[in-house]
């Protein structure tokens, strides 16, 4: 297999970490080892008692319990704990394609939703969303372009880079859809329980379809990509026995040390999420008055759920020029809509982190000086 470039990390890995300003991060702010150990007492001498050997390849069970409590329907047994969401991308796309498949994602994506599909040789038709219609999206394109060969619609609610969340009844009916064709759903959920309202956070998949994909991850939510933690949960025993099997050929096991912070996170769950979702709130309210202010420079539908946002630029310049002088300018890094493959009128902007306001405000500094 060959696979494309991966765009969006390439640009992040020779930005991310040489700037003083990441405006445009996925994830959630993170915590120091004192921090996490200090929300449970006694977990810094049940971690010294952590043994650094090999680890169950399928993840802790200990763990595999605490991820089985965030869904209805799934038992630990149906979960399978990789290294990030992007081995259980990569290894469901392996165990469950071949050439000539075709699937139906949810477009503008994360790159490896597709791009690993694309390097198997399957065909693969983007449902496309655009600001012009708040990013909703068309049901009717998707039952038009299902074929005999279409074997997985791939969705991402919470979407990034969007925001944008459907409604129950709006995502029920793309489950009935695939249900009704025999068709897998890979539900993308790693910014799940971060909606803004509590009445409007979708049941995952793997609740309601027995081929219901669910993925989570350790890194958007709860602000720890540092672990490399992510899950599969799936009903489906086949394929969830091909994917414990595929393991073996790319990460066998998962890090100890990992797998202890994360069952510490996950027990403490309510508390991380609602700090997170705190400051998220509070940053949204300067990402209002800043797209209100420049509102003839940008414009600015309000996410829904999760940490990112996709604002559209209305300047005749292409996006990733704008982004790099803004870069330039200010040390301020935002991801323009080119490392999606997605146009050259929008950037994607993160707003999960405590220090948004200050680097809002370079921002906002680069706006009156180059604009007006």
């Amino acid at each position: 297999m060959r696979i494309k470039d991966f765009k969006l990390e390439d640009y992040f890995a020779k930005y991310e970490f040489n700037v003083k300003y990441t405006l445009c991060s996925s994830d959630c702010e993170s915590f120091s080892v004192d921090e996490l150990l200090n929300i449970e007492k006694g977990s810094l001498e049940d971690f010294k008692k952590v043994w650094l050997g090999y680890t169950e390849s399928l993840g802790n069970p200990i763990l595999r319990e605490e991820i089985s409590k965030l869904y209805r329907n799934i038992n630990p047994e149906e979960v399978i704990v990789f290294s990030g969401a992007e081995e259980a991308i990569f290894i469901f796309m392996n165990v469950l394609l071949k050439k000539d498949d075709h699937i139906i994602v949810q477009y503008p994506a994360y790159q490896s939703l597709y791009e690993i599909a694309n390097a198997i040789g399957c065909k693969v038709t983007k449902w496309l969303m655009d600001d012009e219609t708040d990013w909703e999206l068309d049901l009717q394109f998707l039952e038009s372009n299902l074929t005999q060969s279409t074997k997985c619609i791939v969705v991402n609610f919470p979407h990034n880079p969007t925001g944008y969340l459907p409604t129950e009844d709006f995502y029920k009916r793309i489950i009935n859809i695939a249900k009704k064709n025999n068709i897998y759903v890979l539900s993308d959920e790693v910014y799940r329980l971060l909606e803004y309202s509590r009445a409007e956070r979708l049941p995952p998949a793997c609740d309601l379809y027995d081929k219901g994909i669910s993925i989570g991850v350790m890194s958007k939510s709860f602000g720890l990509a540092g672990l490399r933690i992510g899950w599969i949960a799936s009903k489906d025993r086949e394929l969830y026995e091909a994917m414990a099997s595929f393991k073996n050929y790319t990460t066998i096991c998962n890090s100890a040390p990992s797998e202890f912070f994360s069952i510490l996170a996950l027990r403490n769950k309510d508390i991380i999420i609602k700090r997170n979702l705190e400051i998220i709130k509070n940053n949204l309210k300067f990402l209002d008055e800043f797209f209100s202010k420049f509102d003839k420079f940008f414009t600015w539908v309000r996410p829904k759920a999760g940490s990112v946002a996709f604002p559209g630029l209305l300047i005749e310049q292409d996006t990733e020029k704008f982004c790099l002088d803004l870069l330039e300018k200010k040390g301020v890094l935002l991801m323009p809509s080119t490392q999606f493959n997605y146009g050259t009128s929008h950037f994607r902007i993160g707003f999960g982190r405590k220090n948004l306001p200050d680097a809002l405000q370079h921002f906002d500094n680069f706006m009156t000086e180059n604009y007006g």
